[in-house]
Parts: structure tokens; sequence; C-alpha cells
């Protein structure tokens, strides 16, 4: 498998330069010129020659590690750790585990990440939340994913839309000579045009702005006018050579080019590269004024960090890096700043995901976290380069999921976030702990949540579809609040619940009408509200025994009717005993249709419904 974001980056994944001795001498050469494909073949002589050490397996598990070989680099992580590691081989086992799916091994992993380095952010995320994997997996898929023409048999990623066209930066071109890490042709930007029926047409090169190195990716301007491109520093001669491994190490230089009629020109490089760390993988807002990409220059709070930068009139500002909230102390990459400025994407392998890259959002106006984007935007390979372009309400993002890194089309899943808030109908108090479930037209439970501190609730359902908000607490009156039809993206329901105040008699419990569907005798959620007033009055005054009848309307015989009569005494009072009230202080019977509560003949469907009720007696 390719990991070909790694290779923008040649800094970020590499281990010690020195050889451990002189039987590994050869190997190490290569892996520390990133040819790991020969690499392995080498260490492997070692291994099949009894001459392997522990060394020698952690060389193996960090090239196939390199690689996205998932189940490799688990075969030879597993021997490396056997006896005391780094801590970064822990997670990086940890990674691969996840990427193969088996979370519980992974967790183990991570255990032992943490135990090392205690106050690494991405141990304290994990020692606080170890369980997020679920969570994750149970997020509502905002998005839906699908393969685009776009993909080769070679590496595709990073792909843009800007007006009609799609640039995005690929190995396809099988004229140039391979890549050591990857063993694929080097990077080129490519372009295609994208069809009113919505088809790609043949992708090309971007020759101008193409050299012999790795080449992408690539941003443009609103006006398209204007583009910055990640480019390898050979393009300028600035290179480290390395004369252990007779090696020349480049970085990843930021590049600024104009259009001149369908040709980019006066390509520039950017005032802050330099030969000790890379740029790359910008990312400009839609005004034009701030440039993200990624990097490893000093400042950085792990491998590579999203930073930003403000242009200017006379140039540009200082990078800024942002931060915690954004960055980890693993490798962040491929930023994309929305169209609104707002929210950023961005590909995190230090943030709590589900192996390999995922992609996060987090909105920048706002003091919040990172957010994993959960499935089927994330899976337990590679994601990365998510991008998204409003005009079209259409995006694409980069994955490994199928072997290879391809390039997928995103298009939102229409969905409303329905926003629900509980208080007290009489004071305005806000009701936590509430339970509050969303149901559909037929009925239907989507689903339960609580009301946390502040009385709130949020589900996500689909567009232009009515729902209902039920909402219960003790102590007050269950309720239903209807949902109206909508496109989002957001819906505000309020939910004030009134609180229990029921009428108690000498003789009897008066409350609304327990109204069965006709010929059934399961409780509605509309009697569930009533009976839960019963339930409230029961539970304050402990001495109270209730008798409850139940009658049907005249429709079917008197047999009939006395039976199922019978049937809702009995479930009206399995439902008060379900609540917490003892079975001794609850009875009941079924009197069909002899004390009917509305004499008629004939009879409308609201006479009948008034007449199958239940009433609540006060025996003791």
């Amino acid at each position: 498998m390719k990991n070909l974001y790694i290779a923008l980056f040649f800094g970020a994944v590499s281990t010690s330069m020195v050889a451990q001795n002189k039987d590994t001498k050869s190997a190490d050469k290569l892996f520390n010129r990133f040819e790991y494909v020969s690499a392995v073949k080498e260490y492997m002589k070692l291994v099949d020659n009894g001459k392997a050490d522990t060394y020698v397996y952690k060389q193996l598990a960090d090239s196939y590690y390199n690689m996205f070989n998932a189940t490799e680099a688990i075969k030879w992580y597993a021997k490396a750790t056997d006896k005391s590691q780094d801590a970064e081989s822990f997670y990086r086992y940890a990674q691969m585990l996840k990427a193969t799916g088996k979370y519980e091994q992974a967790n183990k992993q991570m255990q032992k990440f943490a135990s090392l380095v205690p106050n690494d952010q991405r141990a304290k995320a994990f020692l606080e939340n170890p369980n997020y994997i679920p969570k994750i997996l149970e997020k509502t898929a905002k998005f839906e994913v699908k393969a685009t023409s776009l993909s080769s048999d070679k590496s595709d990623f990073g792909a843009v839309l800007y007006d009609k066209t799609v640039y995005f930066s690929s190995a396809r071109n099988g004229a140039r000579k391979n890549y050591s890490w990857t063993n694929e042709p080097y990077l080129d930007i490519y372009k295609s045009i994208l069809g009113d029926n919505g088809i790609y047409s043949e992708p090309i090169p971007v020759t101008e702005l193409n050299t012999k190195f790795h080449d992408g990716t690539i941003t443009i301007s609103e006006d398209g006018n204007t583009c910055y491109f990640s480019t390898e520093s050979f393009k300028d001669k600035a290179f480290e050579k390395v004369k252990a491994s007779n090696s020349k190490f480049s970085q990843i230089y930021l590049y600024k080019a104009n259009k001149s009629g369908e040709t980019w020109t006066n390509i520039k490089m950017l005032p802050f590269n330099s030969k000790e760390y890379s740029c790359a993988n910008p990312s400009l807002s839609r005004d034009g004024k701030t440039l993200y990409f990624s990097s490893n220059r000093p400042g950085s709070i792990g491998g590579n960090d999203i930073w930003k930068v403000e242009i200017t009139k006379d140039g540009y500002g200082e990078p800024v890096n942002l931060g915690s909230k954004v960055n980890s102390e693993g490798n962040e990459n491929f930023p994309f700043i929305s169209d609104d400025g707002t929210t950023l994407f961005y590909a995190s392998s230090g943030k709590p995901g589900l192996g390999g890259l995922d992609i996060f959002q987090i909105d920048l106006a706002k003091d919040t976290d990172a957010v994993n984007m959960g499935k089927p935007i994330n899976t337990e390979k590679d994601d990365f380069a998510f991008t998204f372009n409003k005009k079209s309400n259409s995006g694409f993002l980069s994955s490994n999921r199928n072997g290879n890194d391809d390039i997928f089309l995103v298009t939102p899943i229409c969905g409303v976030d329905v926003n629900v808030v509980v208080t007290n109908a009489k004071t305005g108090e806000i009701l936590s702990n509430a339970k509050v479930a969303i149901v559909d037209e037929k009925k239907n439970v989507i689903a339960t949540q609580t009301s946390n501190e502040k009385g709130e609730v949020s589900f996500r359902v689909e567009c232009d579809k009515v729902y209902s908000i039920q909402a219960t607490k003790d102590g007050f009156e269950g309720n239903i609040f209807a949902v109206a039809k909508s496109k989002g993206p957001s819906l505000n329901v309020p939910a004030p619940l009134q609180p229990i105040d029921v009428i108690v008699t000498p003789t009897e419990i008066v409350l609304n009408p327990i109204f069965f569907e006709y010929d059934k005798s399961n409780i509605t959620q509309q009697g569930a509200f009533e009976l839960d007033k019963l339930v409230q009055v029961m539970k304050n005054n402990e001495k109270l025994v209730i008798f409850a009848k139940s009658h049907t309307d005249k429709r079917g015989s008197d047999k009939y009717n006395l039976a199922l009569s019978e049937r809702r005494a009995q479930a009206t009072v399995q439902y008060i005993i379900s609540k917490g009230i003892p079975a001794s202080r609850i009875s009941g019977k079924g009197f069909g249709e002899s004390e009917l509560k509305v004499q008629c003949e004939p009879c409308t469907d609201e006479q009948h419904a008034q007449n199958r009720r239940s009433e609540f007696l006060i025996v003791k």
C-alpha cells in the first residue's frame, strides 16, 4: 500500500541515521534513504540467516509502517516490542492494529504507550476516553462517499474543484522513474474538466507546474488567477547531502504562480521556506488573505502541524501554529479551509481515530476541540485531503481504503440537527436528566437521549420529514412536541413540561382519560404520559391504594368487550408496577361496555374513543 502523504515530509518518520552494526549497514543505508522496499529485502536476509534481533524487527516494522502495510507491520512490531522499546513504537503498533480493526489489541498497546509518556497529549486523550472507538462508530453519517474515475492504478490524491476543473496529485505517469519509497513514479499535478453530465475528462498534467521530482498538492484563489502548490526543494537546488548514505535529502517548499491565459507563469518560492524543514499542502481562504499549510518547522507540537500565514499587500506575515486544539504530538496534514473561513478540515494521526490518518474538522471561530468526522468519511485505513466546494455542494477525499491512494467523491446527506431544550413550563427553569426521544411519522422511536445540565439534547435526522419529540421527567407531565419538515441545517424545538398537578378527591384520582386505540390493549405514548401522573401521586403518598377500572366502547360483543377491557386493565396495572409501585397497591378489572360514559346510537368516532377509557378509584 502507498503512504504518499508521508512522502511529502521526508524527515518526519526516519529513525536513527546510524547503522546498528556492520550486518545491518546495507539495509540501514537503504532505510535512511527511504528506499523501504529494498530495505525490507535486506533486513529479511538477516532474518533468514538467523542474524535478526530487536533492532532488525523494529526496522522491518517501521519500513512496513511507512508503506502502510498493516499486516506485516503488526507482525514485526509484535516481535520488536516483545522486549523494551521506545514509546513511539507502541503507538505505531496500535495504529496498525486499528488499521486492521483489532481495537481491543490496539488499546493494550496504547496503554503501554501511555505508561511510557503519560504527558503526551495522545496518551492523555486515550486515558481520558479509552473506549472512544464505539462513539466514533455511532456517529450519524453526514456524507455519502463514492469512488471516482479520477483514480488510476497508481496513487491519486488531494483533489480540489475550482469552477469546473479538478486539480489533484498523481503518480500515474509511467514514463518517469519510480520513487524508491513507494515503488511508484514521482508525483505530478494533474487536472480534469468536470462535465455537466458529471463525467470527468481524461486527466492531463499541468506541465508548467511539474518538475522531475514530487509535485502537489495545489490550492487556487477565488478568481482562479493565483495558485499555491508544493514541490520538492530540489527545484531550487536546495538539499542536504548525507555522506553516510550517499544521499541528497530535500524539503518540500511552497510556491506561488499566476495565471496568464491558460498557463501558469511567474512561479516564485514563498519566503518562509527553509532547508531545515518542510512546508506543504496549502489551502487558501476564499478572501485570499490567509494561507493554511502543514509544516514541521520549529514550534511544531508534533512531527507535522497545521500552520497559517497572513497574506498582505507587502508579502507574508509570520507563520502561526494553530495550537493543541488542532495539532498533536502525531502528524497533522492536508488542511482545507471552508468557503466561509470558519471550518478547518485536516488529517491527523495523533488525534483519537479509527486507524491510520483520520479526517477531523474544527470550528476556528469557537473555543472547541477538533471532531472526528466518523464513517464513511473515515475508515480503519488512511483517510485524508478532504475538500469541499460550496457552490457544487460536493467535495473530495483521498483514502487507501481499497488498497491504493484513490480519490472519492463526497456529497452531503441532507440532514437536520434538531436541538431540544427541556424546561419547566411554569418557571422556565432548565430541566436536566429528562428523557427525550425523537419519533418518526410512523411513531417509531429513532433515538433516545437524556438532557444535559443545560436541558439540551440534539438529534440528527433526515431532511423534509415529519418528526416529533417526546419528553418526560419525574414530577412533570410528559408531552409531545411537533418537529416540522425542514431542509436544515438546524431546528430549535422548545420542550416545556408542566409540573404534575393532579386532582385528588376523597374517592378518585382525576386524570385525563387513558384512551386506547380501537381493538387494542397496549398502552399508548399519550396514555403513558397520563399514567405517569398517577405514578407520581402514588410515590408522594405511599399509603395510597388504587383500583383501575377499564372500559370499552360498545362495538363488538359483550363477551369480547369484557375480555378486551380486562386486558386493558391488566396492561394499565402492569405499567404502574413497572414504574416501581408495589403490586399490592394497584389492582384493576375490566368492565367491558357495561358502564358507557357516553350513551349514543349511532356513536361518532370521538364518542367511541371517550368510552374506551380507564378510571382510578381510591381504595385506601
